[in-house]
């Protein structure tokens, strides 16, 4: 999202994106009980949980917000384990964006029945078109 946010783009559609990166970057530091100072004092930590946290990183993050002025539809699926419904819906309301939330989805959209739920998602939007 960062690199295209100046971009001429006519519609964006997302499907359960990561709209906070310093929110989940922390909350992820929180769930590996690591503090600002420890990490910025190891630059890199690795995770239980498989990701390597990192202290540039954060700084980027912090020093580069995203500004998302392109008309987009969002998917987000109801039980998102990385991205909160509040989250997303701030996100939605700031960049005027449609929200739809599937009632039992997750953040990786991959059951039968989520990509039926998603297929059914862009084709009427794209039939309102």
């Amino acid at each position: 999202m960062n690199a295209l946010s100046d971009k001429q783009i006519e519609k964006a559609y997302f499907v359960s994106p990561v709209v906070n990166m310093e929110k989940l970057i922390t909350n992820m530091m929180f769930w590996a009980n690591v503090t600002e100072d420890k990490l910025r004092d190891k630059k890199e930590i690795k995770t239980s949980f498989g990701e390597t946290l990192s202290w540039d990183y954060l700084c980027y993050v912090r020093e580069n917000p995203i500004t998302w002025k392109i008309p987009t539809h969002i998917l987000f699926g109801e039980k998102d384990n990385l991205t909160s419904y509040s989250t997303i819906s701030e996100f939605a309301k700031q960049a005027n964006a449609t929200l739809t939330v599937m009632k039992n989805g997750e953040h990786w959209f991959h059951t039968d029945e989520q990509m039926k739920f998603l297929d059914d998602w862009i084709n009427n939007l794209l039939d309102k078109s």
